[in-house]
């Protein structure tokens, strides 16, 4: 076996790009429907997509009206070999097919069901494969159980950094505390009270923690959204996510209620009435227009400013030289000097966005009120990341049509059904079957393959184990 030089290896872990993400990203742009292939397509450019796992816990233990679980959900048992096992097998096809680094998320019912060394197991298999995890949950649990899931058996810490998306939204039933929330408002506290135990853990034990927030939109909360944006988006999330229902899951939670389409536009606008402010996000899109609309930027004190203006001609061409040269780089998973020297050796390869760079921070601290008004801020705390995110599912009725078309390698003749599937083809949030070797986008799973996969799991893993 030869052995490298030092030189050689150290080209070889500060290359700005891996060989296989730069492989996989291309063959994710050439996928993407033309439609789609915009100048602020972050898809296939930067990012391969979110990925999330299936059949791993799938039973939960709040009642959700709507709920997106097949009727045999809650009749699977929750067993952490088997949460573990299934986990690392997805992530390794993922890790295959999709390259070495990708953010995922760990989801199925609810993750603190899972005992916190099953969870932690389930965590670290995903880390081994490269994958940043975030656990996903309805935030229904203890400071115990965080300070269980995240020390090991010495009070030391397994991980550097915990993420988590927690769910809260009126339609939820069996919360401790709050069984039946009349109102968006009654549930800031238990909002805050979560982010609460992630900065204690911060305090105590050094863990950094990067939480998201996740509400589900119905003609029923519509109207509230303004008033969750504007009292969460103090609390410490860093993102804040919507999700208008789609018809999917459990027949019987969508019984007696209002479920009128709502659109993404009618969730952005409250959005913007929260902030009292543009929410501008045209300058990046992730997936298709119809299904995601993100707008990235940071809260400096109460106000939030854009990462790009789309409305700046110089900010559009600094995200277009920072797709196209920096794109492929993996900005959150690797150490700061690692980091600095792949940065340095893309610019050395196109000095000229130096000054592009330099001119796109001076016009975001002039968004942000200044130098002096920024520095202000940051020795407060008052500057950090947001996000704000509105995802549009479909509804089962039209994803099982279309989704059957593709696998026959048909386009659909009707339209509506054509748009599903050029949806379906943009989707940014992809799940792993390693017993077929397939990847399947996240609202096929949902709709056409969750039902027969809880049933069988229903037989598997049954809620009472006969001796």
């Amino acid at each position: 076996m030869t052995m490298r030089s030092p030189w050689t290896r150290l080209q070889t872990a500060t290359r700005p790009v891996h060989p296989v993400t730069e492989r996989v990203l291309a063959e994710r742009w050439a996928a993407l429907p033309p439609g789609v292939r915009t100048e602020g397509q972050i898809l296939g450019r930067h990012a391969v997509g979110c990925e999330g796992t299936h059949g791993v816990f799938p039973k939960c233990n709040l009642t959700c009206t709507p709920c997106y679980h097949s009727k045999d959900a809650n009749k699977v048992r929750v067993d952490g070999s088997h949460t573990v096992a299934q986990v690392d097998a997805q992530m390794s096809l993922l890790e295959e097919r999709r390259g070495p680094r990708a953010h995922a998320q760990l989801i199925g019912g609810e993750v603190s069901l899972l005992d916190p060394e099953d969870h932690a197991a389930a965590l670290t298999a995903m880390r081994a494969h490269g994958r940043e995890p975030m656990s996903m949950t309805h935030g229904d649990f203890d400071a115990d159980y965080l300070r269980t899931l995240a020390l090991d058996g010495t009070g030391k810490p397994r991980f550097r950094r915990l993420s988590f998306a927690a769910h809260f939204d009126s339609l939820m039933r069996g919360r401790t505390g709050i069984p039946r929330p009349r109102n968006e408002v009654e549930l800031n506290p238990f909002r805050a009270r979560f982010v609460e135990m992630f900065r204690d853990l911060h305090r105590d034990h050094g863990v950094r923690f990067y939480l998201a927030h996740n509400m589900t939109v119905t003609p029923a909360n519509l109207d509230q959204v303004a008033d969750v944006v504007a009292d969460v988006s103090a609390m410490g999330f860093s993102m804040l996510s919507f999700q208008p229902a789609a018809h999917v899951g459990d027949e019987r939670r969508w019984k007696g209620g209002d479920y009128r389409t709502v659109g993404i536009d009618d969730v952005w606008d409250r959005l913007e009435a929260g902030l009292g402010q543009r929410v501008a996000w045209q300058a990046l899109q992730f997936g298709d227009p119809r299904c995601n609309r993100t707008a990235f930027g940071v809260r400096v004190e109460d106000r939030w400013v854009p990462m790009f203006d789309p409305d700046s001609a110089a900010d559009l061409t600094a995200r277009d030289r920072a797709l196209t040269h920096l794109g492929g780089v993996n900005f959150g998973g690797t150490p700061p000097l690692v980091l600095a020297v792949k940065v340095v050796r893309v610019l050395a390869r196109h000095p000229g966005d130096v000054k592009v760079a330099l001119g796109w921070v001076r016009r975001l601290v002039r968004r942000s009120g200044g130098v002096p008004r920024l520095v202000s801020a940051w020795r407060r705390g008052r500057v950090t990341p947001m996000t704000y995110v509105v995802h549009h599912f479909m509804d089962a009725a039209d994803v099982v049509p279309a989704w059957r078309l593709m696998q026959e390698g048909r386009v659909a003749e009707d339209p509506a059904v054509r748009v599903t599937q050029e949806r379906l083809s943009a989707c940014t949030y992809a799940m792993a079957h390693p017993e077929t070797g397939e990847l399947v986008p996240a609202c096929v799973q949902h709709s056409v393959l969750d039902p027969g996969e809880n049933e069988q799991l229903r037989q598997l893993l049954p809620l009472m184990v006969l001796s």
